[in-house]
């Protein structure tokens, strides 16, 4: 019975999740390639480049003890300037420090690395802890740094510069504030701990601040699917309102409790079982008639930029899939997917020009996101931007006429494509789709791809798994829109 860093954050966000995370800890799996697991992983090894001759401290965690005796060893040694991963335990307490780094007069530094932007609350609390157990190993500690990403870094041609790269923020004032009751928070944590059975936690917006519960479904496995908790907008006074009344259904909330418009459709249909189509539905629809297009892009933000010219966490679309609608009902398709290997923005943009082309045909989206990125793209390429300005003054959105004159009880409290499609044309289905199911997982796939590393099979298989998920977006447009323009004609008939 011990705490770590991630097990004391763990027990700050709730004693439940902390109990849990010991007595019955998730599957572990290695991190996938391409996801944030694996991207702060390599991130934390490039901060060892800002520390030439540090010395990493390898023991895996189970050789806790063999780790502590290294570091001690290594501190001993005035010749190592920097210990990465170094070893400390106290008072049933253990931390490995990203960076250690030894100045002048037997003074250290205490280095944290993150893969984010900028310095976030919840890493003071990360940082105290390691503060409160070096204390107590007897450091005296100069300085206390977070190791955060400089956004405003912009690769050149060649590798990336990480003392660049990495701007190192001063947080010894801000985490020092974090001290104050630190003993009285690991003793309620130990003592949590100690107990035989988990603590009794009711869910709520903790549960995903500052990170989503491994533990959400088992916490919540009590709770009726139309759990008032799901009520989208929501407020916490309307919560334990309800919850006083001993109301924990939507469907059971009485027609006289304030709730708004939205929240009133929701729970008279959970009520009816029935779809609510709005009377002005075919009028929002008018100005997506056949023939039309359908868009959707992919895109990803790679914390270390592979392109020139590019920075940090920018958004580099690489992917376009278009359904063209003609006014006989029939179907076709196009498709672009860069290879990776050169910036694949101005090649996504002239195939995307020429596949549109210059007629007046609406481009039905699913989001604001494509008409974002096609403004940044006639922002970066001013050759382009009367081509790319044409292309958006024919987007229409049918994101917000979903939201605005559709709920039908298979949202399941949600307007996104994935669950809007089946809900709507119930013989549609991402189901099939293994390797490439989402946004983030194609993001992750095309990093992959982009990154080099990957066998021709390999590669092959997954920029296949990638067209066939962008292709059944685009899809999924087009069965939702034809069930639009049913539910309208149904309505206008009522």
């Amino acid at each position: 019975m011990y705490l770590t860093k991630s097990r004391y954050l763990a027990g700050l966000q709730c004693l439940r999740r902390l109990w849990l995370t010991v007595n019955q800890p998730p599957d572990w799996a290695e991190p996938a390639s391409g996801s944030s697991q694996d991207i702060g992983i390599e991130i934390g090894l490039k901060a060892h480049l800002l520390f030439p001759g540090g010395v990493l401290v390898d023991e895996m965690p189970w050789q806790h003890e063999e780790a502590v005796a290294r570091t001690k060893a290594l501190m001993a040694d005035p010749s190592v300037p920097a210990i990465f991963e170094a070893a400390f335990e106290q008072d049933g307490i253990r931390v490995r420090v990203d960076v250690l780094e030894r100045l002048p007069r037997g003074r250290w530094g205490l280095r944290e690395v993150k893969s984010s932007g900028s310095v976030k609350d919840h890493y003071l609390d990360d940082v105290a802890i390691q503060m409160h157990v070096l204390a107590a190993a007897g450091l005296r500690l100069a300085s206390v740094e977070v190791l955060v990403v400089n956004k405003a870094y912009v690769r050149g041609e060649g590798s990336i510069s990480w003392t660049e790269f990495f701007l190192r923020e001063d947080v010894k004032d801000q985490a020092s504030a974090r001290l104050d009751g630190i003993t009285d928070r690991i003793a309620e944590q130990m003592a949590g701990l100690r107990k035989r059975k988990e603590p009794m936690v009711d869910p709520g917006s903790h549960c995903s601040s500052p990170y989503a519960c491994d533990y959400w479904d088992r916490c919540t496995a009590d709770k009726p699917e139309d759990w008032v908790a799901r009520l989208p907008r929501m407020k916490e006074a309307g919560r334990d309102a309800l919850k006083a009344a001993g109301i924990e259904a939507i469907s059971a909330i009485p027609e006289d409790f304030p709730l708004t418009n939205k929240q009133s459709i929701i729970r008279d249909v959970l009520v009816s079982g029935r779809p609510f189509v709005a009377p002005d539905l075919a009028r929002l629809l008018q100005g997506f008639a056949a023939p039309a297009l359908y868009l959707d892009f992919e895109a990803f933000a790679p914390t270390i930029p592979l392109y020139a010219g590019t920075h940090p966490f920018q958004t580099i679309p690489f992917q376009w899939s278009l359904h063209r609608l003609d006014a006989d009902g029939v179907l076709s398709h196009q498709d672009f997917l860069a290879d990776g290997t050169t910036d694949p923005r101005r090649e996504f943009a002239e195939s995307l020009i020429r596949a549109v082309g210059t007629e007046t045909t609406p481009i039905i989206v699913y989001s604001p996101y494509e008409q974002t990125q096609l403004k940044t793209l006639a922002a970066q390429f001013e050759d382009l931007k009367a081509p790319i300005d044409a292309i958006i003054t024919r987007l229409r959105d049918l994101l917000p006429v979903v939201r605005g004159a559709v709920y039908h009880p298979g949202f399941n409290f949600s307007h996104s494509i994935k669950t809007v499609g089946p809900a709507l044309c119930p013989d549609f289905s991402y189901g099939d789709l293994d390797q490439v199911a989402d946004g983030l997982a194609a993001s992750n796939a095309f990093y992959r791809l982009a990154s080099g590393g990957l066998g021709a099979e390999a590669a092959g298989e997954l920029r296949q798994a990638l067209l066939a998920y962008c292709e059944r977006d685009t899809l999924a447009m087009v069965e939702v829109h034809r069930a639009l323009v049913r539910m309208a004609a149904g309505a206008g008939t009522a």
